[in-house]
């Protein structure tokens, strides 16, 4: 029972650690993040982070690279959201 657990518990951090990266790819090829909450972003961010120092604290590899990689992704989508919000703000 312990191995699927474990299973069961990485599947979700893998799925929970693409999740945003649809949104990442879209803002990316559009070039527009009007629709992006840029507050919405900075709170995962802090939860992603304390999911880290948890995995962290906890030894647990599987909760420290599946948010950490979220956090990648999320650092991404707040820097393209920041970039092309104020682009397009420009008249660009």
């Amino acid at each position: 029972m312990n191995n699927y657990t474990q299973y069961v518990g990485i599947a979700a951090g893998i799925f929970t650690a693409i999740s945003m990266l649809p949104q990442l790819i879209k803002i990316v090829r559009t070039k527009k993040a009007e629709s992006v909450s840029l507050f919405m972003v900075i709170i995962l961010l802090l939860g992603l982070s304390a999911w880290v120092l948890y995995g962290w604290l906890k030894k647990d590899w599987p909760i420290i690279v599946t948010n950490a990689f979220s956090i990648v992704v999320n650092v991404l989508i707040f820097i393209f959201s920041v970039r092309y919000k104020q682009k397009n703000g420009d008249g660009n």
